[in-house]
Order: structure tokens, then sequence, then C-alpha cells
């Protein structure tokens, strides 16, 4: 069996044709912050919610970063390479499919998630990203006509501009990736709202 090198949860789903959420936590989160998040979207779906191997200041991350907002490509790049193997590993672990992997990511987690997608699309081709920036422009741009996902930013973001939420949008389009832009009126925390467009989103695509 491959090794799982990530301190996680798995928990299995209860309807065997539900998705798997891939819960990703904010900086400083942990491997338990989104559980209850997961549960709320889609009660039936499995759960695997790993913890990021990077500290900041004895904070968990999924990657390193230089300042705020600005990211250390190389490390997220190893990063997420290291993740998709993981979740690759765990689905032979688990036995699951990884095409029913759903990402649910907050903040840096959700820039992992979009990063994943764009690198590593063996691995990971949907997800609910709230709170996200552009993680990455890939040269050459990958072509992800399978991949779905659900951005959720808020209009008052003080580290995620208006600007820069357009910018994701237009980079997974260009890509040819199918995606849905929902707006929230608050900033950088997660919101009811979010939950509300999650929940219609997989509703939407037939998971929920």
């Amino acid at each position: 069996m491959p090794d799982l090198d990530f301190v996680h949860v798995y928990e299995p789903p209860a309807d065997p044709n539900a998705p798997i959420l891939l819960l990703l936590h904010g900086t400083g989160g942990n491997e338990q912050d989104l559980l209850s998040l997961g549960e709320i979207l889609a009660p039936d779906a499995g759960m695997l919610s790993p913890r990021g191997k990077v500290l900041e200041r004895g904070a968990p991350r999924f990657f390193r970063r230089l300042a705020e907002g600005v990211f250390d490509i190389e490390d997220l790049k190893f990063r997420t390479g290291e993740l998709a193997d993981f979740l690759l590993a765990a689905a032979a672990r688990y036995g699951f499919d990884a095409a029913r992997l759903i990402a649910v990511g907050f903040s840096n987690g959700a820039n992992i998630a979009a990063s994943t997608m764009l690198l590593r699309p063996d691995a990971l081709t949907g997800g609910i990203l709230i709170r996200a920036m552009v993680p990455l422009v890939p040269d050459p741009l990958p072509t992800l006509p399978r991949t779905r996902l659900l951005l959720s930013n808020g209009r008052t973001d003080p580290l995620v501009s208006l600007d820069e939420t357009e910018r994701l949008a237009k980079l997974f389009r260009d890509a040819g990736a199918d995606v849905t832009l929902k707006w929230q009126p608050g900033g950088h925390e997660l919101t009811q709202g979010d939950v509300s467009a999650a929940r219609q989103w997989l509703t939407g695509i037939g998971t929920a």
C-alpha cells in the first residue's frame, strides 16, 4: 500500500455514489477545521482532510509564502506535487476513484487546490475555492475540459482584490474549465453566503 505522508482524517462516504470532499484548511488551521463544513455541504459525502506541512511561525500552511500575497513559487510547485501524490495514494489506500474528489478549500487551502487543478489534473478536477488568489500561471497553460470549479470571493476582501478574482476565473476559463463565480458581500472570512453558494453548486453538478 502507498504511504500516506500527510497527517489527515478520512471518513468514508455514507452513499457509495457520493463525492469525496477534499477539505483544505486556511493558514493556521488543521485537519479538523473544515469537517463540520463538509458535513453541512454534503452529508453523505466522504471526507479527506489533510493538514498542511509547512509551518509559518507555528501556523500550518500548504506552501510557503515570501510575504502577504507573495508566494514562493518553487515551494508551491513542490507542495502541489506532494499533495497530488497524496491524493492518488489515498484513493488507492481507501478504495475510491480519485475522479470523485472535490476540493473545498479556504484561503491558503483554496490556493493549493487551484494550483493542483492547474498542475496535476490527474489528481483533482473539481473544487469549491473560497477566497482564492491566482496561485501561479503555468506555461504552457493546461487544457482542462473536465475541470469544474466554484469561486466564492468577497467584494470587500482586503487580501484578494476584485481584479485578482477575475484574473483567476479567466485563467481557468482560458484553460477550458467550467467556472462559476459567486461574489459575497463580506471580506476574507467564511460566510453563510459561501455555504449556500457551495451547496447550490454541488446540487447543480449532481453530487448533493
